[in-house]
């Protein structure tokens, strides 16, 4: 595919990045349970495919997703590897989240635990999961800006912010990337998000780019999901769904004509709009992967692009994101004042 090749500055600020990164939410239970044995041969295709984001969570399976990297990562050179993790997020033994603690005492607490688990000496990239309101950003970035002086933090990066936290956040220390969903489902950023983040030189790592499975195009209704949290989620939603995926299927007439899947077609887009989007592939299985690194030999004209962001106009999707009470923590679906 010759990702060796290509890199990317994340960024004005960031690392060097291949073209797509590798998302490893799934691989812990987020969507149901995985199959460990391909989980880790996922991991090992993905690198030696040459993608060397990979971008994980301290709170995915609780600690289950670094262990899982660590173990994938035995004998690869971790010089090679950019490790991006998100911090944060509190978890109940239930699984139930709690909310979200990004106090400088505390950001201490969740690296150190999280490079004992992950077995290196640093993180590439350290982000809170989401915007703490009890803590000012200047705090929580201030207090990551120590670990990179320190040495066990080579890039701080954010997610799910708007505009206005970005350029606080901006002021204190420079911020590599932004992570955020971002589809042809979800293109909230285009309007505010985007524009402040390339004004900045801020990158973007795109997670959701197929809406968490909606534009795969292999969604089926019918399929049992139990215990994937995809179930409680409005887009996912009995209703909502049924719309949603009568969107998809206009979007496979147009993969069709270009002897494409879906998938490909919609990572494609995302990979269309321009270097400084980096889209996260949350691959589990190693048929997903190929699927979607083929989308890298695909290119779309103007007029093509237009077709596709056509066939699923902006407010037409059926459902938020997330739940209510998810959407109201989310400081990237607020207006900047």
């Amino acid at each position: 595919m010759g990702l060796n090749a290509q890199r990317y500055h994340l960024g004005q600020w960031g690392p060097s990045v291949s073209r797509i990164g590798l998302g490893l939410m799934g691989m812990s239970g987020m969507y149901g349970t995985a199959n460990r044995s391909e989980s880790l041969a996922t991991i090992h295709a993905a690198i030696d495919a040459g993608i060397n984001l990979l971008d994980t969570g301290d709170f995915y399976g609780m600690g289950h997703n670094e262990f899982l990297l660590r173990e994938a990562l035995q004998n690869r050179r971790r010089e090679d590897l950019i490790i991006s993790v998100k911090f944060g997020a509190l978890r109940a033994p239930s699984g139930e989240f709690l909310g979200y603690d990004s106090r400088p005492a505390a950001i201490k607490n969740f690296l150190a635990y999280s490079l004992q688990r992950l077995g290196v000496d640093y993180i590439d990239i350290y982000r809170p999961a989401r915007l703490d309101p009890s803590v000012p950003i200047e705090d929580t970035v201030g207090a990551i800006a120590d670990m990179v002086k320190a040495g066990y933090v080579r890039y701080i990066g954010l997610s799910e912010v708007g505009a206005h936290t970005l350029r606080r956040a901006q002021t204190v220390h420079p911020i590599a990337d932004l992570q955020i969903e971002y589809s042809l489902m979800s293109r909230g950023i285009e309007s505010e998000i985007l524009p402040t983040c390339r004004e900045l030189g801020i990158g973007i790592t795109a997670y959701g780019v197929l809406s968490r499975g909606l534009l795969s195009g292999t969604w089926s209704p019918q399929a049992s999901h139990s215990g994937d949290i995809r179930s409680r989620m409005p887009r996912f939603q009995e209703g909502n769904l049924e719309k949603n995926l009568i969107l998809v299927e206009t979007l496979r007439q147009m993969a069709n004509e270009k002897g494409l899947t879906v998938a490909q077609l919609s990572i494609a887009w995302v990979l269309s709009r321009g270097h400084d989007i980096i889209p996260l592939i949350g691959a589990r299985r190693r048929d997903q992967l190929a699927d979607a690194l083929a989308a890298l030999t695909v290119e779309l004209n103007p007029d093509e692009g237009a077709r596709i962001e056509a066939a699923i106009p902006m407010g037409t999707v059926a459902g938020t994101r997330y739940a209510p009470a998810q959407m109201a923590q989310l400081d990237s679906e607020r207006t900047s004042s």
